[in-house]
Parts: structure tokens; C-alpha cells; sequence
């Protein structure tokens, strides 16, 4: 445990820090499973509505540091890739 006052407050902003983060990736991550169930259930149209709206999330948190920005930009190719597959088809 922190023995100095502002390592005491690292310590609560750490925290404060990791929650923050770990609810924005729970949220990419249920935002690519709900972009998957769309795909794998056939409803190209509204995967193709609701891209935008993914990358848009998954750029915000890359900006704000949460995603480097290489995982976010191999995750909003990924997800774009899946849906113009699943529009081929």
C-alpha cells in the first residue's frame, strides 16, 4: 500500500483510470459482437448502418487513448472487411 500522499492519490486515480478503461473496451468489444451476430444472421443492411457508428466509437476511444492506434485501426479493417464479405455474398 501507498505510505505518501500523492502516491496514495496514484493509487485512487489509477483506479479511477482502469475502470473507465475497462468499461470502454467492454463497450468496443460488445459493439464488434453485435456487429458479428449481424453478419452471421444475415442483415447486411443493418451491419452496413451501423459500421459507421462502430468506427466511430472505436476511434474515439483510440483518441483518447484507451486503443493504441493500430488496434484500432486493425479492428475498425476487420469489421469493415466482414461486412462487404457478408454484402458479396
Amino acid at each position: 500500500m501507498a505510505n505518501h500522499k500523492s502516491a496514495e492519490k496514484r493509487a485512487r486515480q489509477a483506479l479511477k483510470r482502469r475502470l473507465r478503461n475497462r468499461q470502454a473496451k467492454s463497450q468496443i468489444r460488445s459493439a464488434m459482437k453485435k456487429m458479428r451476430t449481424f453478419v452471421d444472421e444475415n442483415q447486411v443492411e443493418e451491419a452496413k448502418s451501423f459500421l459507421p457508428e462502430l468506427i466511430s466509437l472505436i476511434q474515439t476511444k483510440s483518441s483518447r487513448g484507451i486503443l493504441h492506434r493500430n488496434t484500432a485501426s486493425r479492428y475498425v479493417s476487420r469489421m469493415t472487411q466482414l461486412v462487404y464479405k457478408a454484402d458479396q455474398n
